[in-house]
């Protein structure tokens, strides 16, 4: 099948899960071009079924904001019709189904049919679309596709809450690729680079966001190396890292923290973790949780959104309500204080994580796809 996939190209979520995806479908057979304004980071380009095509905007001094959503829709039609593409698999409500749904409108004047799937992966929905400015354009774009998937229940439960939704949405939550991760006793162990024999890592990774309750990760961290010796990873890049740095700074654990950045390292580190720590306001679905978990890596983590559909309380980690520091503190020590229950949570948290490969979602993708082909044919 030609399939072409829409997505965002940079370090979040949606973009990870489109890019990894679109490979496995490719080395599945499937012809897959991925659409978007710059290539995908995790995009490798040496499989000869996987194409790339950059979606240009063009300036004018009329737009005060270019209008990527136009170009993106007119690049669609030129592609659908350039590579005889049978199915588009758009990722986010707005701008991506809303541009597809257009291309769709344009192919129909011209006696191409193309169905779309939509994917929800959160931001889309819980931010974005209830927006009041953009919630007629996310009802309509939703409705409007052929197929919806979620990535997880609560995603799904938010979404129908939230909009006048006529359309079904199907739950296909995220995947891992396990044969991806890093095993640790394959490689030179370069731990001791970052922290003692007697110390614990511990590992967060995300956009440093509002929502990711940075400061939270700050106060667990520091009632955990009062307790025990440990060091604290922080990956990633965003608006509150500043603001972690500084708070480090006055607890007086800056020389316990070390601040990454985006890293094209993350299996590699997250290899040498003990634990990670994900207390966010909410998740549509924890993809940083599950990609620790397939690393061996336990989670402390809130109970809110999807988490509770990954990280599982008591065997995967722990759950505890947002902003409950002391609690997820206090589940953090069971965990790191005793060698033999740590390993048995890392064995618990890897056998989670196996629930989750992608060959095992991969197959829900796929029927979705002829189901949504057939119907047009």
């Amino acid at each position: 099948m030609k399939i072409a996939i829409v997505c965002y190209p940079t370090f979040g979520g949606s973009g990870v899960v489109a890019t990894e995806l679109g490979l496995e479908l490719a080395r599945k057979g499937h012809e897959i071009h991925f659409i978007t304004y710059s290539q995908p980071v995790r995009l490798a380009l040496l499989n000869p079924n996987v194409h790339y095509h950059e979606v240009n905007v063009p300036e004018y001094p009329l737009f005060h904001y270019q209008p990527y959503e136009l170009a993106l829709s007119s690049k669609l039609v030129d592609m659908v019709k350039l590579y005889k593409i049978e199915l588009l698999h758009v990722h986010y409500a707005i701008p991506h189904a809303y541009a597809g749904y257009m291309a769709k409108q344009m192919l129909k004047d011209e006696g191409i049919d193309i169905p779309m799937v939509t994917t929800l992966h959160g931001t889309d929905i819980t931010l974005v679309g209830n927006h009041p400015f953009y919630k007629p354009a996310v009802t309509f774009s939703i409705n409007k596709s052929d197929f919806v998937t979620s990535v997880s229940q609560s995603l799904k439960d938010d979404t129908l809450k939230l909009f006048n939704i006529t359309n079904e949405i199907v739950v296909i939550p995220n995947f891992i690729e396990l044969h991806k991760n890093v095993d640790v006793a394959s490689i030179p162990c370069r731990r001791s680079v970052i922290a003692r024999e007697d110390e614990r890592i511990i590992t967060h990774i995300s956009n440093f966001r509002k929502v990711k309750r940075i400061p939270d990760i700050i106060k667990i961290f520091y009632k955990i190396q009062q307790q025990i010796p440990a060091r604290l990873m922080m990956v990633g890049d965003g608006p509150e890292k500043e603001k972690a740095e500084r708070l480090c700074q006055e607890l007086g654990i800056i020389d316990k923290v070390i601040f990454f950045g985006n890293s094209n390292e993350i299996d590699t580190i997250l290899s040498y973790s003990d634990l990670f720590l994900l207390p966010s306001e909410t998740e549509s679905f924890g993809l940083a949780a599950l990609e620790a978990m397939a690393s061996g890596v336990p989670v402390i983590s809130s109970n809110s959104g999807g988490l509770p559909e990954v990280n599982f309380d008591g065997i995967s980690g722990y759950l505890s309500d947002v902003g409950n520091v002391d609690e997820m503190a206090e589940n953090a020590l069971k965990i790191l204080s005793d060698g033999i229950i740590l390993d048995e949570f890392k064995s618990r948290a890897l056998a989670t994580a196996r629930k989750f490969d992608i060959k095992n979602i991969l197959p829900m993708y796929e029927e979705l796809y002829n189901k949504a082909v057939n119907i047009h044919v």
